[in-house]
């Protein structure tokens, strides 16, 4: 019986032993664990991208920053190299975007629309106020075109897919016509002002700096601007995969592009001067273009957003995109509201 009791108190003390080392065991297992999950959890930033790729348009904020290089420099002492497109207007340079060419541009309140129809993938990381007068609907100075209702059956050069194609059909309906009530001609800005030159088509529906130029140097007459119209909003856009891994380097964009914005609302004929090398204008069409610039670049909010969206149910409705655009779809996520 003292064999029994020797041998159960062996086992007894063997278990205890036995537990214990799983204790202690399972402390160390669970000590080393909290040691270790920060250092999981802390997964390193992404890496600077080598080179930021901007699409710029013959007029704007961007014009400005590109020259002044602040953000050229700012982004130098993170090792980033900041490389310069320019395009005619909106529609090829998001198309650039979406193919990988560009990181982000600007644009006017079409082409984000035909791009997400498209299927790209961008996302809006900020926007201008409106500036409903640096587009308009011009004639030529001698037409007897007196009212947009008066282009009933005419012949309107526009550039699909941009912002003054959305100025031309609300002002359309604002006239009481239907879209189909008018000719449309789809042209390129440079296109589009040798038809209007030559009388091929009795109207043009273009933005600045085009229409300070029409008005300048051709006499064009202005039927009607984005007044009561159009917003007439610029956005900045990005690739949303671009905007995603590399938050930090779209706010500095929209920090720098706040500086000069902030600089040219206090210069506004310093804007006109410095611009018009640049862009190869004459300086009286720089200063008429200057003068309806809006500055002040902010997050795009919900309101923007919404209003965004009534310019893609248009193009839907003409059936212009082929299909509707959810723009919300398009918000990004990491912008400072």
């Amino acid at each position: 019986m003292s064999k029994i009791h020797s041998i159960t108190a062996r086992l007894q003390q063997g278990v205890r032993h036995i537990l214990k080392g799983a204790a202690v065991a399972g402390l160390a297992s669970l000590a080393a664990g909290i040691v270790a999950t920060p250092a999981l959890a802390q997964t390193a930033a992404p890496e600077a991208p080598k080179e930021l790729r901007i699409g710029y348009q013959k007029y704007g904020t961007l014009v400005i920053l590109k020259a002044r290089g602040t953000l050229d420099k700012r982004l130098a002492e993170k090792g980033v190299k900041v490389k310069w497109t320019e395009f005619p207007f909106g529609p090829p340079l998001l198309e650039a975007i979406n193919v990988g060419s560009l990181d982000v541009g600007t644009v006017g309140e079409a082409p984000p629309i035909f791009a997400q129809a498209a299927g790209a993938d961008l996302v809006y990381v900020g926007n201008e106020p409106p500036a409903p007068t640096a587009e308009a609907l011009v004639v030529p100075k001698d037409s007897q075109i007196k009212s947009v209702a008066d282009l009933k059956g005419r012949k309107i050069a526009v550039a699909k897919g941009s912002n003054a194609n959305y100025l031309l059909i609300k002002l359309i309906e604002k006239a009481g016509l239907k879209f189909s009530d008018v000719s449309v001609v789809y042209l390129a800005p440079a296109d589009a002002r040798a038809a209007f030159e030559s009388g091929r088509v009795d109207a043009w529906s273009i933005w600045d700096p085009f229409l300070a130029a029409a008005e300048k140097q051709l006499g064009a007459r202005v039927l009607a601007d984005g007044r009561g119209a159009v917003a007439n909003h610029q956005f900045y856009l990005a690739a949303r995969s671009f905007a995603e891994k590399h938050p930090e380097i779209i706010h500095i964009l929209l920090d720098e592009i706040a500086k000069v914005d902030q600089w040219g609302k206090q210069n506004p004929k310093e804007v006109a001067k410095f611009i018009a090398p640049l862009i190869g204008i004459e300086l009286p069409i720089a200063e008429l273009a200057a003068q309806r610039l809006t500055y002040g670049v902010k997050p795009v909010t919900d309101e923007v957003l919404a209003q965004q969206q009534k310019v893609a149910d248009a193009f839907a409705e003409l059936k212009l995109v082929p299909k509707p655009v959810r723009v919300a779809d398009a918000a990004w996520k990491n912008s400072r509201k």
